[in-house]
């Protein structure tokens, strides 16, 4: 066998580029969700930034797992390594623990709606699925 036999296809690194795009999205809205001035996001969204003053720090270091463990499978699928598969175990288990908090310890549902609620949690949740099993895979 050659060393170009072994080198994984290109739609590997498309799908590992786009999985550490996505997942450095996800590093940006944590970082603007702790550091938003939220009195100012209160005149436009006075429920969420309620929510966000009254969350936990369990749930803040949920989320932190959440994207940042994403972040470093996501790198970790890019050089190839066993490892990337535990990132993204330990990212969803961040991710789960984070949304059952929101939906089991906030009335979000019934202010939101569950369409409006649950649709980009359960986009989130697929994608990371997607990422364990396309690292088992790969």
């Amino acid at each position: 066998m050659t060393a170009q036999s072994l080198a994984p296809p290109r739609a590997f690194w498309i799908v590992a580029a786009l999985l550490l795009i996505w997942n450095l999205i996800g590093d940006a809205a944590y970082l603007m969700q702790v550091t938003m001035d939220l009195d100012e996001f209160a005149k436009s969204d006075a429920y969420t930034a309620e929510q966000f003053r009254m969350m936990p720090q369990w749930a803040w270091s949920a989320y932190a797992i959440g994207v940042w463990g994403a972040t470093a499978g996501s790198i970790a699928l890019l050089l190839r390594r066993r490892m990337a598969i535990w990132l993204f175990v330990l990212s969803l288990a961040g991710i789960v623990a984070q949304f059952a908090r929101v939906f089991v310890m906030t009335d979000l549902l019934a202010v939101k709606g569950p369409a409006a609620a649950a649709a980009f949690p359960l986009l989130i949740a697929a994608i990371a699925l997607f990422a364990i099993w396309y690292a088992r895979g790969a």
